[in-house]
């Protein structure tokens, strides 16, 4: 109880600085937002209006940055993420709720088959060396390699095209409402069969290559070799024995991949044009969306923390030793 209350203040404290650099780094981001936003409307608002935006969005040049802090602050604890520059005047939790379903769906399912899959054929090829499964190795340590974004334009290239059943963008047809119906989810899950497949390559070649070298580890300790003189069978030793411990240090990479999973695979959004939070981040570092950035970036620390905290809670029930310290 008192390692986990460590944790979670030690958890408190990260988040607070992480949110303090939340709001100056995009400020020292260089450019006017306000005037962004201006020239995508031509021009047309008034000296009071603009103004009045610099009100709204927080960036009163009367209001010194300490009060805009502290502001801020007060927006969080209140729930308010603040009014999107990019799409204005809707608000940046209401941007955030449409784009993160669309991230979790397809980052988070395709993150944990990558895990479940990777780390059971590391298993096989860990404990059994030189079976069909190990020989593997060269093409997982080629493909873990190989950037997303890459496999993305090779499978652009490859698989779309006129006439092809895999679409090059988007979520959905066009012209298409979301909901769940016969229509929209047929078409979503076809948009997001390439983006989920060059996930999965290249993320479970990382899972298979890191638990077959801690499974070949392992599986030289002396508890391996008295589990095997108590006669245990074959199965109970690899699974009880060896790939329990084998599995440690791939809870933390994989508590960090789902922490990751709202904002990791930015370049993979954009490549596909998919509607997630990635591709809204990306715009909004091009149209100095203070509020939209601010806010995607909290979730993303939000999600690593939480993500992190759950792997040390996952490590007392894995590992005795940490109970016992």
């Amino acid at each position: 109880m008192r390692f986990l209350l460590q944790r979670t203040a030690f958890y408190l404290f990260t988040a607070w600085a992480a949110i303090t650099l939340n709001f100056f780094i995009p400020r020292l981001v260089p450019g006017d937002p306000v005037q962004a936003l201006i020239s995508r409307n031509q021009g047309r608002i008034s000296a009071d209006a603009i103004q009045s935006l610099r009100v709204l969005f927080g960036l009163d040049s009367h209001e010194n940055t300490w009060q805009q802090y502290l502001d801020y602050w007060g927006q969080l604890l209140h729930g308010d993420l603040g009014l999107s520059f990019t799409f204005f005047p809707t608000p940046v939790s209401t941007v955030i709720g449409d784009s993160l379903p669309w991230t979790v769906g397809l980052v988070g399912i395709t993150t944990i088959i990558s895990f479940l899959l990777g780390t059971a054929l590391g298993v096989g090829a860990g404990w059994r060396r030189g079976s069909w499964v190990d020989g593997l190795l060269p093409a997982t340590t080629f493909l873990s390699s190989i950037p997303y974004f890459w496999l993305g334009l090779v499978a652009i290239a490859v698989f779309t095209g006129p006439g092809s059943f895999f679409p090059s963008s988007g979520g959905y047809e066009a012209g298409l409402v979301p909901a769940f119906d016969g229509y929209f989810i047929p078409s979503a899950i076809r948009h997001s069969v390439l983006p989920a497949a060059t996930i999965l390559v290249s993320s479970m070649s990382g899972w298979i290559l890191s638990m077959r070298n801690m499974m070949v580890t392992v599986s030289s300790e002396d508890y391996i070799t008295v589990a095997h003189a108590k006669g245990l069978s074959e199965r109970r030793v690899a699974l009880s024995y060896a790939a329990r411990n084998a599995l440690l240090p791939n809870v933390s990479g994989f508590a960090l991949s789902l922490g990751f999973i709202v904002g990791g695979t930015l370049l993979v959004e954009i490549v596909f044009s998919y509607p997630g939070l990635g591709y809204q981040l990306f715009q909004a570092v091009g149209y100095k969306d203070y509020p939209l950035m601010q806010g995607i970036f909290l979730i993303i620390t939000i999600s690593v923390l939480v993500a992190n905290l759950l792997a040390d809670v996952a490590y007392l029930l894995l590992d005795p030793r940490t109970r016992k310290s």
